[in-house]
C-alpha cells in the first residue's frame, strides 16, 4: 500500500545564505482515499464570502483575479462572482470550487492558462475517453457553464447517492487499491474523479489552501464528542481528566473542530493529572507537577515541613514520569514551590512568587487570565525583597486572544509570542470567538514578541514535496 505524505518546506535567508528545511506539520499528514473530506466540509458554503473569494484570487495571482465570463444565464461577471453564486445556489462550499479549479486546469495560480483550460475549467463532462471536440459537449463549454453544471453535479450527488457508483460503505478496487467510501463527500469525490492520483491531487490542493493550522495553546474539541485536547507542539494531547484540564485552562477558550481538523494531528502523550500534583514514582521519589515540569522533592523532611498532604500522592509508573521535563528540586530553600499570590500592603503591586523568582503582574487583565479563582496574600515590602525579580512581567496564558485599545489587530498568544491573526475570515475560519478577546494596554501586548502572523490558509511561497513509499 502505498501512502502519500506532505512535508512543508520552507526557506528561509539568513545573510546571504539560502537554508532548505523540512518541517512536518503536525507530523504526518496521510492522504486517506477512504475520506478525503469531511461531509461538513464539503457543505460549508458559507465559508467563504463574495469578498474573501475575490480576495483568495488576488492573493493566488492567477488569471481569475480579474477575470470575467459570461455565467449559466447568459450575465457577464467576475469569477469570483460565478463561483460564490454556484456555492450559493447549490449549498457546496466555494472552497471545493477552487480546489477543483486548481486541480483540472490550476487556473487560481497560472496567470496565462490556454483558452481550453479555460473552457473546461472545471473538467466537467470531460471523460477519461472523451474529446473536448466532440460536437455534443459544446453545451458545457466556458467558465461560466462549467463551474455551475460542475457544482449542480456534486450537490446532485449528495441528493441521490443510490443512482452513482461510489457509494457510503462500499469497498472498491480503485487503481489497484482498495478504497471503502467512509462518508459522502468522499463518494462524490470518487464518482466526479474515479482515480486515486485525481482525488490526491485535490486533498493535496484542499490541505495546502484550507487545512486549519492550529498555534500551540490551542484547545480542540471534535464536534459530537466529549474529549478535550491540547495542540502542543504539533501534536494533539488528550486531556484525561476534568481536573487536568481546568488546573492549567480556561474552558471557555475551547474550539470545536471537525473530525478530519482533529485528526491531522498526531496524538502525544496524554495530560492526565491536574497541575500541582504529586506523583510518586516505583522507586519512590515524589514529583511536584508544575505544567511540563516534574519537581523532585528532595527528602521526607521537606515534604513534610512544606505541608504537602501524604494523602494526595498518586503512585504512577515510570512511563508515566518519563515524558515530563526535569524541573528544579525542591528543597528546604524553595520557597513557594506551588506558587503564590503576593501583594504589596503598600502600594498594591501584586506578584506571582515561585521558586523563590517573584514576576510583576503588571494589570489585572494577566491576574485574571492566569488565575480564574486567585486569592491573594498581603506582605510587606521587606519580605518582596527576599524575591529575586524576574527580568519580565507575568505573560498571559498561551490561547489567549489579545489587542490593544488603540489597534484594530487582533493576535493570539502562543509560546509566548504574539501571532497576528491576519483578517477575519482567518479568525472565523479558526473558530474563534469575538467575545474571548481581551483588551490589553501596548505595556502588556509588547511583553508577548511578535511571532509569525497567523493565517488559515499556507502562504502562497510554501512549497510541497511530495513522498511516495
Amino acid at each position: 500500500m502505498r501512502y502519500y505524505k506532505i512535508i512543508i518546506l520552507s526557506l528561509f535567508i539568513i545573510g546571504q545564505f539560502f537554508i532548505n528545511y523540512t518541517v512536518k506539520v503536525a507530523r504526518a499528514f496521510e492522504f486517506d482515499p477512504n475520506q478525503i473530506i469531511a461531509d461538513n466540509e464539503l457543505n460549508d458554503y458559507d465559508c467563504l464570502d463574495l469578498n474573501a473569494i475575490q480576495e483568495f484570487l488576488n492573493n493566488k495571482n492567477g488569471i481569475l483575479k480579474n477575470f470575467r465570463a459570461i455565467d449559466n444565464f447568459g450575465v457577464e461577471r467576475t469569477a469570483a462572482e460565478i463561483i460564490f453564486n454556484a456555492s450559493q445556489t447549490y449549498k457546496v462550499s466555494p472552497k471545493w470550487i477552487l480546489a477543483t479549479l486548481q486541480k483540472e486546469q490550476s487556473l487560481i495560480t497560472n496567470p496565462l492558462p490556454t483558452q481550453k483550460n479555460i473552457d473546461w475549467a472545471m473538467g466537467y463532462a470531460v471523460c477519461d475517453s472523451c474529446s473536448t471536440d466532440d460536437p455534443a459537449l459544446a453545451m458545457f463549454k466556458g467558465f461560466g457553464v462549467q463551474v455551475d453544471r460542475a457544482t449542480r453535479r456534486i450537490k446532485y450527488y449528495s441528493d441521490n447517492p443510490s443512482e452513482f457508483n461510489f457509494k457510503v460503505g462500499n469497498l472498491y478496487s480503485v487503481d489497484g487499491r482498495d478504497v471503502l467510501i467512509y462518508n459522502q463527500a468522499t463518494a462524490n469525490l470518487f464518482n466526479y474523479t474515479p482515480h486515486i492520483h485525481g482525488n490526491f491531487n485535490f486533498w493535496n490542493i484542499w490541505y495546502r489552501w484550507f487545512a486549519k493550522i492550529y498555534p500551540d495553546g490551542t484547545l480542540l474539541k471534535q464536534m459530537g464528542q466529549a474529549g478535550i485536547w491540547l495542540i502542543e507542539n504539533g501534536q494533539r494531547r488528550p486531556f484525561w481528566s476534568k481536573t487536568a484540564l481546568v488546573s492549567r485552562y480556561d474552558e471557555s477558550k475551547i474550539i470545536e473542530v471537525t473530525k478530519n481538523d482533529l485528526e491531522r494531528y498526531e496524538t502525544g502523550y496524554p495530560i492526565k493529572y491536574a497541575n500541582y500534583s504529586l506523583l510518586k514514582s516505583p522507586d519512590g521519589k515524589i514529583y511536584l507537577i508544575v505544567n511540563n515540569e516534574k519537581k523532585e522533592i528532595e527528602s521526607a523532611d521537606v515534604f513534610k515541613t512544606i505541608g504537602f498532604n501524604p494523602e494526595e500522592v498518586i503512585d504512577v509508573s515510570d512511563e508515566e514520569l518519563v515524558n515530563y521535563e526535569e524541573g528544579r528540586k525542591i528543597t528546604l530553600n524553595s520557597i513557594y514551590p506551588q506558587g503564590a499570590l503576593l501583594q504589596n500592603k503598600a502600594n498594591g503591586g501584586v506578584y506571582y512568587v515561585e521558586d523563590g523568582i517573584k514576576y510583576p503582574i503588571l494589570a489585572k487583565e494577566v491576574l485574571t487570565n492566569n488565575f480564574q479563582n486567585y486569592k491573594l496574600t498581603v506582605v510587606s515590602q521587606d519580605e518582596l525583597d527576599k524575591y529575586v525579580t524576574a527580568a519580565t512581567g507575568m505573560k498571559l496564558k498561551d490561547g489567549t486572544l489579545i489587542k490593544v485599545a488603540s489597534d484594530s489587530k487582533v493576535y493570539v498568544i502562543s509560546n509566548g509570542e504574539r501571532r497576528w491573526v491576519a483578517n477575519e475570515s482567518t479568525f472565523n475560519q479558526l473558530g474563534y470567538e469575538w467575545t474571548n478577546i481581551v483588551t490589553v494596554s501596548e505595556k502588556i501586548a509588547n511583553l508577548h514578541p511578535l511571532g509569525e502572523n497567523l493565517d488559515a490558509l499556507l502562504p502562497a511561497e510554501t512549497q510541497i514535496a511530495i513522498e511516495n513509499n
